[in-house]
């Protein structure tokens, strides 16, 4: 025998063999859908008994195997069912012939045979006959299960005459010798007649005869021959048939103590009934005793009744330990034999199925090493495949999973051989892949993100590019991008610069045909490869939801109950309420995102890989709200450090929205990478409120941009700073004009003014503005402007500058009269006292030191759309700088008697301190021109001051309120 059966199992040995097979042309579907429904009568209760035959079908089976027939009982095959097509009569002959030269094939063991006719009709099929069946066609056949139980009765009724022709005690009748094919020869001219020949040919007989009972359903009979047949053949050293006796045994034992089975197929077999049962509860006592049974309590029918009770108390079946035992003996006993190397392989086999029941690995592992290094003939590729196959599934028994895909590798590198002319490539990717779990190896990149790396990183690396390279062999570029993405994702912190490297452009050269997606891979099998997205490429650390800029920030309008008072509950403080506020705080913003503005969100990452890497098609992954993301492209440096990526969009609509990941495009392969799959990733939450859209202001204005920049107490951003310089007293117009660059109307305009940052007293309205002008031009629509007026106008009071009046008196004017004074200023100091060192510095007409700044704010609080109707506004700061020169100075005031008592003139010595000339203009007098640095005497009750260059100023502006007053 040369061709070994690796599915063999130990309960195997009660089976008769029956093997189905095709005459003619028939299709292959239609053959195996017949093949599956005759199959399945595996077992059939035996009329007026409590035996039970099992069937075990072959649709290939070689011949050579059947010469073993007698040396094992169940490796005979006693029934033949062919199954044919015949559309017409005149075929009929011929296939009938061909039906009788199939049965030849088998006919020294055949005990019955039937001939499946599928198409034939007429006067033929109407014919009734035992071993020819007529159906019209494949679909119409409901009465196959039917003849095959008929069948199967006709085989054991073929079975059981044998049973007790050779079970009967002929005293006097010579016993033949049963022999293997290799034997034949061995045996010629030996004495028959001699006592050790004859005790042989006893020996083997009751061997047979043991199986013929095993076959039969007599389990109790089966072990009282096979204990004879031990004796017997031990006493003559007939080491192979005492090794099939002793395997025998075991197999008896074995469907006694696992009636259901050990093969692990599909169903369990039924139950042996009769006394049997009786001992199920300890079957599995360890040590039981072997207790023959006299060979004169057997008679033709079975064990004898009369020793029934007998029978119940002896244990004829070995213990589940002696079961191991004489395996180990009859394998050895095979190991004699070269030419018993298939009859060795498959007792390892049967053995480890039935370790892999008593959960003994260790020792089922050493059947097993025993097992692969038994030689056998020069096998073909596809029974090596076939036999590491099994290897591998017999060390998954047993719980050897990296031996197990050991194997299992081996048998998808034979499906490739270079000795094949067409190398099986799909079967080669298919065993590969169920290696995996093997080699802690899963398609799934969610499992390698739960912790530490788990098995061999080399071989799972080693075994991804067997994957890679069969995918490409197999024409599927998409597998390929697949298993490279899977690679380098989860094997990065294994790999070595050049490896990076070598993978990396592989990829590239693969998704230039390709590209990798998102998409779930499902092969022909129906496995579904999930989608590998490249979370390491590169690696984000942290993920923070940023606010608007100030100016474009959205605020609440104040509601009468105040901005902290919840509506949803009537208690004021609930502890439960409480807490489930810390957790919403967790998750949702403090802040609001616009309906149409452009929103950001920073990530903080770094390239691991030793070459620069391009990100391209980045953008954000979000649910909740229809969101417009904005793609970016980056290049990140070489194992750069922690770099700064803002990645912004446009939420088209309102609500909640959560950033649930990025999507990016690296080496040609499209990922979605959520958050959730990050490990260690910082995040200031994920979930923000978009509130409807609001106008966007842009203002401009007449002066330029200053310089300095105004931090307000509130800790308000101002968008724009302007500057601009005045005398005192001197008016100015500042002429901002506003933009509507969003895309909703303006509808609401407020404007509030603010000094800050000043400690001088302001006299009059520092800034001043009316408002209806520029709200006639509301509302504004989206790129139209209005124009806002604000009227600067300064008046400050220079009195309290003591050192200037001290340069005045330097230079030689004359200070007589009335002095100035002032609330701040009651006596001038001597001159001698307050004169400086350098008088030529002090003495300079306009120093800066005089200059004094005033600064302000304007807010502009505007809202409009849909923002407006859901109480929502705008807010935007203006920041005004403005530098104040003195102009002029009355030095002294006096009086002179005028022609009416009732009026006098006043005499005002007024000094120019500008660096322009200025003109003064009194009521019912002549204009006085002042030079820079000129102070003259005027007469009169009131006059007024204009400076040819500046807006014209009133004199009023320019004496001390306290000085008036008098």
């Amino acid at each position: 025998m040369s061709v070994p059966d690796y599915m063999q199992c130990a309960e195997d040995h009660q089976t008769l063999l029956v093997v189905v097979q095709p005459i003619g042309i028939v299709p292959e579907e239609s053959f195996f859908r017949i093949y599956k429904r005759i199959s399945a009568v595996s077992q059939v209760n035996v009329r007026d008994s409590q035996r039970v035959l099992y069937i075990r079908y072959r649709h290939h089976y070689p011949p050579e195997n059947n010469e073993w027939g007698d040396f094992q009982t169940h490796r005979k095959v006693v029934g033949l069912i062919t199954i044919t097509e015949c559309s017409s009569a005149k075929e009929w002959p011929q296939t009938f012939e061909k039906f009788h030269l199939q049965k030849e094939m088998y006919g020294s063991t055949l005990y019955d045979s039937r001939l499946f006719v599928f198409g034939l009709q007429g006067e033929i099929a109407e014919q009734p006959r035992t071993d020819v069946a007529f159906y019209p066609s494949y679909h119409e056949c409901e009465t196959v299960e039917k003849r095959i139980e008929d069948f199967i009765e006709s085989l054991f009724i073929v079975l059981e005459s044998k049973r007790l022709d050779r079970a009967t005690d002929k005293s006097g009748d010579k016993i033949p010798l049963l022999c293997v094919p290799f034997e034949k020869k061995d045996f010629v001219g030996l004495d028959t007649d001699s006592r050790h020949y004859k005790k042989r040919c006893q020996g083997r007989m009751r061997k047979h005869v043991g199986d013929l009972c095993l076959q039969a359903g007599m389990l109790q009979d089966s072990l009282v021959h096979y204990h004879m047949a031990v004796e017997l053949l031990r006493s003559v050293n007939d080491f192979l048939w005492l090794g099939a006796a002793l395997e025998g045994l075991c197999s008896a034992s074995v469907i006694y103590h696992y009636p259901g089975g050990t093969g692990g197929r599909a169903g369990s077999r039924r139950a042996q009934g009769g006394s049997l049962s009786a001992e199920a509860g300890n079957r599995h006592r360890p040590g039981a005793q072997e207790v023959l049974i006299d060979p004169g309590a057997l008679t033709s029918n079975g064990i004898n009744a009369d020793t029934s009770a007998e029978i119940g108390r002896a244990k004829n079946c070995l213990s589940p330990e002696d079961i191991i035992e004489k395996y180990k003996e009859a394998i050895s006993y095979y190991g004699k034999y070269k030419n018993a190397g298939v009859i060795e392989l498959e007792a390892c086999v049967k053995a480890v199925r039935v370790l892999a029941m008593q959960k003994r690995s260790m020792e089922a592992s050493e059947f097993l090493q025993n097992a692969v290094y038994i030689n056998l003939r020069q096998l073909s590729e596809e029974e090596k495949i076939q036999r590491y196959s099994i290897l591998s599934e017999l060390y998954e028994r047993i719980g050897f999973h990296r031996k197990s895909a050991f194997f299992k590798r081996i048998a998808a590198m034979q499906c490739a051989a270079p000795s094949i002319p067409e190398p099986g490539w799909r079967a080669c990717y298919k065993l590969l892949l169920e290696t995996l779990p093997g080699y802690s190896l899963s398609l799934d990149p969610q499992d390698f993100s739960k912790g530490t790396h788990r098995g061999w990183a080399a071989v799972q690396m080693r075994l991804l590019h067997e994957l890679v390279y069969a995918s490409r062999r197999m024409g599927n570029p998409a597998l390929c991008v697949r298993h490279l993405s899977f690679l380098l994702q989860t094997m990065l912190d294994f790999l070595s610069d050049q490896e990076k490297k070598d993978v990396t452009q592989s990829l590239e050269s693969y998704t230039a045909k390709c590209p990798g997606t998102m998409e779930v891979i499902t092969l022909p099998d129906g496995l579904k490869l999930p989608p590998v997205p490249f979370t390491k490429l590169p690696i984000v650390k942290s993920v923070k939801l940023l606010n608007l800029p100030t100016s474009l920030r959205p605020h609440k309008m104040k509601s009468l109950l105040g901005q902290n008072v919840s509506t949803k509950s009537p208690f004021i403080y609930s502890p439960i309420i409480a807490h489930s506020r810390g957790e919403e705080r967790n998750k949702k913003i403090d802040f609001q995102w616009v309906q149409g503005d452009v929103c950001e969100v920073q990530l903080m990452v770094y390239n691991p890989m030793p070459f620069e890497l391009r990100v391209e098609n980045m953008g954000l992954l979000t649910t909740g709200v229809e969101f417009e993301s904005l793609p970016a492209a980056l290049s990140l440096p070489a194992e750069s450090g922690l770099y700064p990526v803002t990645l912004v969009g446009v939420p088209q609509t309102t609500g909640q929205i959560t950033v649930n990941g990025y999507h990016t495009s690296v080496f040609g392969v499209f990922s979605d990478c959520l958050l959730d799959n990050l490990p260690g990733v910082k995040t200031n939450g994920c979930t923000v409120e978009v509130i409807p859209a609001l106008p966007r202001l842009q203002i401009s204005t007449s002066l330029p941009r200053s310089a300095h920049t105004l931090q307000p107490s509130s800790g308000d951003e101002i968008s724009t700073n302007v500057s601009v310089q005045l005398y005192n007293g001197e008016t100015q117009q500042l002429i901002i004009k506003l933009e509507n660059i969003g895309t909703e109307p303006l509808e609401k305009l407020e404007v509030t003014a603010k000094t800050v940052n000043t400690k001088e007293k302001l006299y009059g309205d520092f800034l001043s503005w009316n408002l209806e002008d520029t709200l006639c031009q509301f509302p504004l629509k989206p790129g139209k402007i209005a124009t806002f007026v604000v009227n600067i106008k300064v008046k400050l009071d220079f009195s309290c500058q003591e050192n200037l009046l001290q340069d005045l008196s330097d230079d030689g004017i004359s200070v007589s009269g009335l002095p100035l004074s002032s609330p701040f200023r009651q006596v001038v100091k001597p001159r001698v006292e307050t004169k400086p060192l350098n008088p030529q510095e002090s003495s300079k007409v306009g120093d800066f030191s005089h200059v004094k700044t005033l600064e302000a704010i304007l807010n502009f609080k505007y809202s409009g759309g849909p923002g407006h109707a859901e109480g929502y506004y705008r807010n935007l700061a203006l920041g005004l700088h403005v530098e104040v020169e003195p102009s002029v100075f009355f030095t002294r005031i006096s009086t002179l008697p005028a022609t009416s008592t009732r009026q006098c003139h006043l005499l005002l010595d007024v000094f120019n301190s500008t660096e322009h000339e200025l003109t003064i203009s009194a009521r019912n007098n002549e204009d006085l021109i002042l030079h820079a640095g000129e102070c003259q005497r005027q007469t009169n009750e009131r006059i007024s001051l204009f400076f040819p260059l500046y807006p014209k100023m009133l004199i009023r502006d320019f004496i001390f309120p306290s000085l008036l007053s008098t």
